[in-house]
């Protein structure tokens, strides 16, 4: 439990200051180019319904706080049948405070009034606010298509998003972006000045790599050790190597002292190749047995520390990662019909030990033998960075960053693409177990970076329709209609919406196993 609320806790405080300076980035432009922005929250504080019922944890305003505000909007026809309906606003809080005064339990009526005199002013106080529904934040800035469509029948005011020339709305829009490109490349900046980088390079892995079968097929051999991609050097074994190799013509190993060019097939997929089971490219660990958990089943068969395992059940074994491999196919060949006696009969295995002793042990039900084996353990270098060499090195950090997870993107239209997407859950399972700033800072500059380019897509509803709109009245001195951009509103919410049914889906069939 104590896990799953660290996990929790490190979700929430990414996310939060994330969504914090994303809205605050649209916040910065509005506000420098005199539009009013009607309310700045963390977490939504309404449903999806008109007239909205709203409620916030905390909201402030003009010197007032107030806690647990719930704001209640009643419908007032119009005598003109085709004007839009009116609302008039009436709030509970718990507890205010203004000006040093504190009221519980406090109702608030003909809020609709205030509203319609400060509706005449220039200026706005915005209300800064907490709400209930933790799936983001939002500035409500006036006289966008996504906000009040009374307000957007009323005649234009010069404080109004719609009356702003193209290019202000443009930078209005892509604010929430830039401020998360430039958070990505500050924290890895901070990062690397703080505890510096550490890594293993490729020539001190002295076990090499272990290749699965399509690897070998593509020229890898067992015991190689990728340097260079396309004549660029790798710094260190990670998840880009096979990012690299994918987009590469030529891959450079070192090949028992030697240096090795392979020729790369023209077609690779990154995807295919990160979710291959056993692993496209792994590090070798051969047999180092050096302890027997007491009553297992590798000491009820005789397995003595320092033995070597050669053969099992007739297929033979060339390192610690071929019995891993094994095992781990063992298990998922059993299916839900599977009965007991099948399992026993799965686990009753056969060994062939230093080339010459057969052992017949019971694997447990998780299919172990109970040994340790650990991976070997290789020099670490560790690069330190001042104040003045962390800045280039953290953009540069942030960039390869960027573009590699664009060049990610175009695995999310394909089968295997659409079944990585990740939702709350998923992401929750990346951050580790126990509190690491290191690591949180480092997942949270990653999420920087996913949630700018994911704002930047020309789907409508996000950022980057927003923008896509802007450019198009920039080009061509025409501005789409207010009826174009509400139908495209519709249009990206429905995209948005299959997403996170898609990314919810993923989640529920990892948890089972489906």
């Amino acid at each position: 439990m104590d896990i799953v609320l660290i996990k929790i806790a490190q979700v929430v405080a990414a996310f939060s200051l994330l969504i914090i300076l994303h809205e605050g980035g649209h916040f910065l432009f509005a506000k420098l180019f005199k539009i009013r922005v009607e309310k700045f929250y963390l977490f939504f504080d309404f449903p999806i319904m008109t007239p909205r019922p709203q409620f916030a944890f905390l909201t402030y305003r003009q010197g007032k706080i107030s806690l647990l505000k719930y704001t209640k909007y009643t419908t007032v026809k119009s005598e003109d049948s085709s004007a839009q309906p009116d609302y008039k606003a009436s709030a509970y809080s718990v507890a205010s405070i203004s000006k040093g005064k504190v009221e519980f339990c406090k109702w608030e009526h003909g809020l609709e009034k205030i509203a319609e005199e400060e509706s005449k002013q220039p200026t706005y106080a915005t209300e800064y606010g907490i709400g209930w529904l933790p799936l983001g934040g939002y500035v409500n800035i006036s006289g966008m298509i996504d906000e009040s469509k009374q307000q957007l029948s009323a005649d234009p005011k010069p404080w109004e998003f719609r009356t702003k020339p193209a290019w202000q709305r443009l930078l209005v829009m892509l604010g929430g972006i830039i401020v998360n490109f430039i958070t990505a490349f500050v924290i890895y900046m901070a990062v690397l000045f703080t505890w510096g980088e550490s890594y293993v390079k490729p020539t001190d892995i002295t076990n090499g790599m272990k290749f699965s079968t399509a690897a070998k097929a593509d020229g890898f051999k067992d015991g190689d050790v990728v340097i260079k991609t396309d004549g660029k050097e790798v710094k260190t074994w990670s998840i880009n190597v096979l990012r690299d190799i994918s987009n590469s013509k030529e891959v450079t190993v070192l090949r028992e002292g030697q240096e090795v060019a392979i020729k790369m097939p023209e077609e690779m997929n990154m995807l295919e190749m990160a979710q291959s089971n056993p692993p496209y490219m792994d590090i070798l660990i051969p047999f180092n047995i050096d302890s027997i958990i007491p009553g297992s089943p590798a000491e009820t068969a005789g397995l003595k520390v320092g033995d070597v395992i050669t053969e099992l059940n007739g297929e033979k074994l060339n390192d610690f990662n071929d019995l891993v491999y094994q095992l781990a196919a063992m298990k998922g060949s059993l299916t839900e019909n599977s009965t007991a006696a099948d399992s026993l009969k799965l686990r009753s295995v056969t060994l062939v030990v230093n080339n010459q002793d057969t052992l017949k042990p019971v694997l447990t039900q998780e299919f172990t033998l109970g040994f340790s084996n650990p991976a070997p353990k290789y020099d670490i270098t560790t690069q330190e960075y001042g104040l003045l060499e962390c800045i280039p090195a953290g953009i540069s950090s942030g960039w390869e960053k960027l573009c590699n997870y664009v060049n990610d993107l175009k695995y999310l239209f394909s089968a295997q693409g659409a079944k990585s997407v990740s939702g709350v859950i998923g992401i929750t399972n990346i951050f580790p177990e126990t509190w690491d700033w290191q690591k949180f800072w480092l997942l949270t500059a990653l999420l920087s970076i996913a949630l700018g380019v994911m704002n930047v897509l020309p789907i409508p509803a996000l950022d980057g329709g927003h923008a896509i709109f802007a450019i198009y009245e920039i080009v061509t001195r025409r501005k789409p209609s207010d009826k174009v951009l509400e139908k495209a509103q519709y249009v990206g919410f429905a995209i948005l919406i299959g997403l996170l049914i898609l990314a919810t889906w993923n989640d529920i069939s990892r948890l089972l196993g489906l």
